[in-house]
């Protein structure tokens, strides 16, 4: 059983679909909070500080990709893992999640076990991520500070913000400068062997990095990966 000291923050105008899935995170030992629309989940997450938030894509109000986008904003919520709900037809979506700061996402229809199983390697990998002795606390690399204990980036004294996927991914190729990390690397470092998402995934968070820290920095070796160029 999960300590229910682990909130996670639910958002979906679909009472069904919120009370189904209330149900079996509380099974599971979880604290869950509701929100009905985005508006009042940003709101609910800044009051609460959830480690974990699921959105739905479309929502009254405000939908998933704008709350996401507030959340990143509130620098308390940095390190939330927000997840969201897609039906999987909507690729479209998947990517403007990633976009926003999204860590993962969850295919409609929703299956309990599947949901549970995805929930708890996320947070395996935050805690993994969080208890790691073996990393470099503080790379430095020319103008470029990366503070790995504290999830910060600066590039001439001044912060950069960059949700907690996009961090980590930064984080792992300029651990080794000129290092080729190949895409299967990286899935596996990143995201963990036991979250599935797609080879966009990757791309995405490397354009979202190059348009932070310019196109220079991040080299594609085509077919096989990136490294970080020196």
């Amino acid at each position: 059983m999960v300590n229910n000291t682990i909130k996670i923050l639910l958002a979906d105008d679909e009472p069904d679909i919120l009370e189904f899935m209330e149900y079996n995170l509380k099974k599971e030992g979880f604290q869950v909070l509701l929100a009905k629309n985005g508006k009042e989940a940003v709101d609910i997450a800044k009051k609460e500080k959830p480690q974990l938030v699921i959105l739905d894509i479309m929502m009254p109000i405000m939908d998933g990709i704008e709350a996401c986008r507030h959340m990143r904003e509130i620098p308390e919520l940095q390190n939330t893992i927000i997840t969201f709900l897609t039906a999987r037809s909507e690729e479209y979506s998947q990517i403007a999640g990633f976009d926003v700061g999204a860590d993962d996402y969850i295919s409609k229809p929703i299956k309990p076990r599947i949901m549970i199983s995805r929930i708890k390697a996320l947070l395996r990998r935050v805690n993994g991520s969080a208890n790691s002795s073996s990393a470099i606390p503080i790379i430095q690399i020319g103008n470029l500070k990366i503070d790995r204990e504290s999830y910060l980036v600066y590039r001439d004294e001044l912060p950069i913000s960059f949700p907690r996927k996009e961090f980590e991914l930064l984080s792992l190729l300029t651990s080794k400068p000129g290092k080729v990390f190949t895409r299967e690397d990286i899935l596996a470092r990143v995201w963990g062997s036991d979250i599935i998402v797609g080879d966009r995934t990757i791309d995405v968070h490397i354009r979202k990095i190059r348009e932070k820290l310019g196109d220079e920095s991040i080299k594609t070796i085509k077919g096989i990966g990136y490294k970080f160029d020196i």
